[in-house]
């Protein structure tokens, strides 16, 4: 079976980056949930970007996130820490 044009440019990125584990599109996906969990978003907007129909296969990626509403950043409180602005 061909890889999906996703595959191929992950596998590009991966070998770009210099990276020695393996990364798949599940390892992307949870990462990418983590990221948004951890910058604030709602994890029913992180289901429906993932396209989960049940609530529970979402909630398996941010098994590290378990801190709580006070973990939550207002934005007039500024980024988040680790957050740096893209310079254009």
């Amino acid at each position: 079976m061909g890889q999906s044009l996703f595959q191929r440019a992950l596998a590009v990125a991966v070998r770009k980056a210099g990276l020695a584990k393996r990364v798949t599109r599940q390892t992307f996906w949870h990462s990418f949930a983590t990221h948004l969990l951890a910058s604030g978003h709602d994890i029913r907007t992180v289901q429906e970007l993932l396209g989960h129909k049940d609530l529970r296969k979402t909630m398996t990626c941010p098994h590290v996130l378990n801190r709580g509403g006070g973990s939550v950043r207002s934005p007039p409180d500024g980024p988040p820490p680790g957050f740096r602005r893209a310079l254009g």
